[in-house]
């Protein structure tokens, strides 16, 4: 990655004709999303040097243990919403409920509406291990002008009209789309800018890497169990690798460049699935189509699935197209368990 790389924010003035009905605001917003990932990049690479290590004492929404940089993350990305002034509303995997922003001189129209989970993976900062940010931005639905609802959240991942992640590991890098293709953005410390380092993304068709929680084996439903079989047998191609790191943005960013399947299934433990379909399934789907990939309940496109609330739960498959219809082709033959 050379210093005359396109700059992050050169990149999105140059594309921001895509945006069909933004004046600018979605450009911004953009913006706001990078410099606040700028700021909890910096945090989370001195995490080990300042109290900000381990869990907070509190249990969240989702009745989670919150860990200290869950709470820093949300902080850093609402405060940064609310001030630029360029959304009517934020729902945060960290909140009880969505937040109105009102504009300083008055009323509601803004065009925008976010959902993010601020810091995908937290527990793993304790032993030094990738974690991440997801966002999603949706067109309001209500009108504008009016205070901002709940409908203007529960909206299918169709109708995203921008998501992304930022990958705080090794380096820092933010992977988005705004349906035109996928690219990746690289953070250089020393100059505090990023270049455009990963264009284009794509999955590959196919793959040869899994990665879910093998550890909950007897609790997952059966097609699950059967495709796992397939993944280890030793065949032409086979035997898979398994790689799962328990940050879904990191395994699903290394699957996305070298070929794989990224599985979080409904099992007796959790029978909704635990990903939440709002902030971590429908950015990573929209993601995942627009880089050639595939994203799926195991039964139907993820995309489809009708929200109905603000932390609704769902079992994901995400990944390489082919590996993701095998997987669907095993789900098939127990369509009972689409009942979730």
């Amino acid at each position: 990655m050379g210093i005359k790389s396109s700059t992050l924010g050169e990149f999105i003035i140059k594309n921001q004709n895509q945006f069909k009905y933004s004046e600018g605001e979605l450009s911004r917003l953009l913006n706001s999303i990078k410099l606040a990932a700028k700021v909890v990049s910096h945090e989370v690479n001195k995490a080990g040097l300042v109290d900000i290590l381990g869990s907070a004492g509190n249990i969240n929404v989702q009745g989670e243990t919150q860990q200290k940089l869950d709470i820093y993350a949300n902080d850093v990305f609402m405060r940064t919403l609310r001030n630029r002034q360029i959304v009517c509303g934020v729902a945060s995997e960290e909140e009880d409920d969505f937040i109105v922003i009102k504009k300083k001189h008055g009323g509601f129209d803004h065009k925008y509406v976010v959902l993010t989970d601020p810091l995908d993976g937290s527990s793993n900062i304790d032993v030094n291990v990738s974690v991440g940010t997801i966002f999603s931005v949706y067109r309001r639905v209500s009108p504008e002008g009016s205070l901002v609802t709940k409908e203007d959240f529960l909206q299918k991942g169709r109708e995203q009209v921008a998501a992304g992640y930022v990958v705080y590991g090794t380096s820092t890098m933010l992977v988005y789309t705004t349906g035109y293709g996928v690219n990746g953005f690289t953070l250089n410390p020393a100059l505090g800018v990023w270049y455009l380092s990963h264009p284009n993304m794509k999955f590959p068709k196919g793959g040869k890497i899994y990665s879910i929680n093998e550890g909950n084996y007897v609790h997952f439903p059966q097609g699950v169990k059967d495709y796992l079989k397939y993944c280890q047998e030793e065949e032409e191609d086979r035997p898979y690798t398994s790689r799962y790191i328990g940050s879904l943005v990191s395994d699903f960013h290394r699957n996305m460049i070298k070929g794989g399947i990224y599985i979080y299934p409904t099992s007796t433990k959790a029978p909704k699935g635990k990903l939440r379909l709002l902030y971590e399934c429908n950015p990573m789907a929209f993601i995942a189509e627009q880089a050639g990939g595939r994203a799926s309940d195991g039964y139907k496109c993820i995309m489809d699935v009708e929200p109905n609330e603000l932390h609704q739960r769902v079992p994901f498959f995400v990944g390489s197209v082919e590996m993701v219809e095998k997987a669907e082709e095993f789900m098939a033959k127990y369509p009972n368990d689409a009942n979730y």
